[in-house]
């Protein structure tokens, strides 16, 4: 298969989603414990970023074998295997390929950090699988949007930051029959604090793509959150959980990142704002969804430029 059929149909502009996420919880942990593993770093990249292509594809498989509508816009331009006339069985076999890759890198990861580390990655390929696979997929229900943000968002940022701190976060141990877990709360609700912003930016990009696709998800049986509160509401909650994410300021605050440092992150909800209005007046997969994305990537970039510039003043 041709690279540029590949990195279709695992929607590498999309990685974003998960790679963001991966590098605010590394500059997390430089910035709260001076702590950084290379090795741990290397492994959960090609963990993660393998298992989100893995997942994507499967959701394009199971949209091109699940399809009630096979015409139009959404069916005949967004899914890659019709698309590029892929080999469904070709499809199978990368989507294998690249699941073992993520599952062979998960495990290293786990025999060099610990069992914390096996059960959360774990559970996140649960999920994964769970939200495009299955009788009723996640990706079909209401749920998405809840389901991707927590675990794209505060999971993700959780393991990269655990990777590195360990047990300056919590510790998973196994005395016999007995397991026990050790959590350090205040620092780790200090780290879903600072995941606002990710899990509702990831949130708002699966609710803008559902927005989007009203029509088609009736008519292909996705009944979605948008297909159940409807249009007006749906955009509503697109603009609140924006502006909610700026709430995160005030954590960063109380961590003593410098004011002026705050002042440049808070700025970019100017650019937010405007993606907000546009989106909203022609929510179309052609012309706006891609706003969605851009609003996650100013949000969440600023962040992690924050909290670089705040690592590098107090060494």
């Amino acid at each position: 298969m041709a690279i540029t059929k590949f990195l279709k149909l695992v929607e590498i502009q999309t990685k974003a989603a998960s790679m963001i996420p991966f590098l605010l919880g590394t500059v997390y942990a430089l910035f709260r414990f001076h702590e950084f593993h290379a090795g741990h770093f290397a492994l959960m990249l090609i963990s993660l970023l393998s298992f989100d292509m893995a997942t994507t594809a499967i959701n394009n498989y199971y949209d091109y074998k699940k399809a009630t509508k096979k015409h139009g816009y959404g069916y005949e331009h967004h899914n890659a295997i019709v698309k590029y006339q892929m080999n469904p069985a070709a499809v199978l076999g990368i989507i294998i390929t690249l699941l073992l890759i993520a599952i062979l890198a998960g495990i290293l990861l786990f025999l060099q950090t610990g069992l914390l580390i096996l059960l959360l990655g774990g559970l996140s390929f649960a999920v994964g699988i769970l939200y495009s696979f299955g009788p009723i997929p996640i990706s079909r229900m209401p749920l998405g949007e809840i389901f991707s943000g927590l675990f794209m968002g505060f999971v993700i940022i959780f393991i990269s930051a655990y990777i590195h701190a360990g047990e300056k976060l919590a510790t998973l141990t196994l005395n016999g029959e007995t397991i026990v877990l050790q959590v350090q709360f205040v620092e780790v609700l200090l780290v879903f604090l600072l995941s606002i912003p990710a899990i509702l930016g990831i949130a708002n990009i699966m609710l803008a793509n559902n927005i989007c696709d009203m029509e088609d998800d009736i008519e292909n049986k996705r009944y979605t959150l948008p297909v159940y509160i409807g249009k007006a509401p749906a955009l509503m909650l697109f603009k609140i959980m924006y502006y909610a994410a700026y709430a995160d300021l005030i954590v960063l605050g109380f961590m003593k990142v410098n004011p002026l440092i705050l002042v440049l992150v808070l700025a970019t909800v100017i650019p937010v704002g405007k993606n907000i209005k546009r989106f909203a007046a022609q929510p179309t997969k052609q012309h706006t969804f891609g706003l969605a994305v851009q609003n996650f990537i100013l949000t969440n970039v600023a962040r992690i430029a924050a909290l670089s510039i705040a690592a590098w003043m107090t060494f």
